[in-house]
């Protein structure tokens, strides 16, 4: 085997083989029995510090800060002063004001009281949320990304100036990325006229979607948030595509909503349909993002499952070999859904400017 194929292997087998033997550790330290649906819950989901390796009896993390408005204005600290109180719960006491983490949520306790209640559905029943805007993981995550794209795009400034817009190196990778964009995506959806002010847009939606796709397949730390999985995230997404497309809508797209081409008898039924689908244009951008992200994880965080389950190690090579199989599909889906947001974008923003040809 090359050095080249060995180096492949041990990318994919050793998040693995680490992700594994979390849930291993995690499994012996918890006296109940290992429940998949929770583990699987707590790796997709969003975190105020990043997990890096259990160790023994101890969990080896990096604490994320902790930023919230409550009661009594700002308080900040590091995600590290949470501490289990005699209850077992997440608890801690900054400015005379006590706060606690319920599923990654955070709550303040209201004044007075020395210890949370929880009703039937384990909600806190004497507590208030805060503002919280916290450095989560994905927000990390986020800014990682959006700092990777700038020293990418930096770089690739700096290399044509020096070699007289000639691609070479980073260049010679990103331009076929960018003409790619332009001419598969931009151009044939919104035409070439109109293309080129709606570029920067769909450049930086490809390059940043793909990029937290790739950077979610990572799981151990800087990676292993789950960015593009979260449903806030590709909503706001989907919002921008929805801002862009409305108000770039010329007189044709707007007068065939109100007044479609169709008898005016029917109007009454058409014309609602048209409104919403305005709204499930961008609704199923948001959906069909977060919903291919979320279930590649699932499905490779419930392949390694499948050892823990079945209580055996002989289960282990058929597990690791059909993770192997998924995480290379991953990438291959990391770029897929990338290119597909972008490609909808343009689509319905070419709808919205598309001249009238009858």
């Amino acid at each position: 085997m090359s050095v080249k194929n060995a180096l492949l292997v041990v990318f994919f087998i050793l998040p693995f083989l680490v992700l594994a033997g979390n849930i291993k550790s995690n499994e012996n330290n918890d006296e109940k029995d290992f429940d998949p649906s929770e583990m699987i819950n707590h790796h997709i989901g969003d975190a105020h510090s990043f997990h890096i390796v259990d160790w023994g009896s101890h969990s080896i993390s990096m604490p994320l800060p902790i930023i919230l408005y409550a009661k009594k204005g700002i308080v900040t600290f590091m995600s590290s002063e949470f501490h289990h109180d005699n209850e077992g719960k997440v608890i801690v006491e900054k400015n005379g004001q006590k706060f606690i983490i319920i599923h990654e949520n955070i709550y303040q306790l209201n004044e007075g009281e020395t210890k949370v209640s929880l009703d039937k559905d384990n909600h806190p029943t004497n507590t208030v949320r805060p503002l919280d805007f916290s450095i989560t993981k994905n927000i990390f995550s986020m800014l990682l990304s959006a700092i990777i794209l700038v020293l990418l795009f930096s770089a690739v400034g700096r290399s044509y100036k020096k070699n007289g817009n000639v691609p070479k190196g980073l260049a010679g990778f990103l331009e076929p990325l960018v003409v790619f964009v332009r001419d598969d995506i931009a151009i044939p959806n919104i035409g070439e006229k109109k293309y080129a002010k709606y570029m920067p847009y769909l450049l930086t939606v490809f390059f940043f979607v793909w990029i937290n796709n790739l950077i979610g397949l990572v799981p151990f730390f800087p990676g292993s948030s789950n960015l593009t999985g979260n449903i806030v995230f590709t909503g706001v997404l989907a919002l921008f595509t929805f801002l862009i497309t409305t108000f770039s809508g010329n007189k044709n797209y707007w007068s065939h909503i109100l007044m479609p081409p169709v008898p005016k008898a029917l109007y009454p039924i058409m014309i609602p349909i048209e409104i919403i689908g305005m709204f499930t244009k961008p609704f199923a951008l948001m959906i069909r993002l977060f919903a291919n992200i979320t279930a590649g994880h699932i499905i490779i965080l419930s392949l390694v499952s499948l050892i823990f389950i079945f209580k055996t190690v002989a289960i282990a090579p058929v597990s690791a070999a059909f993770v192997l199989f998924m995480s290379v599909l991953e990438l291959l889906v990391a770029a897929l859904q990338a290119y597909v947001f972008t490609l909808l974008s343009a689509l319905f923003i070419g709808q919205a400017v598309a001249d009238d040809h009858h």
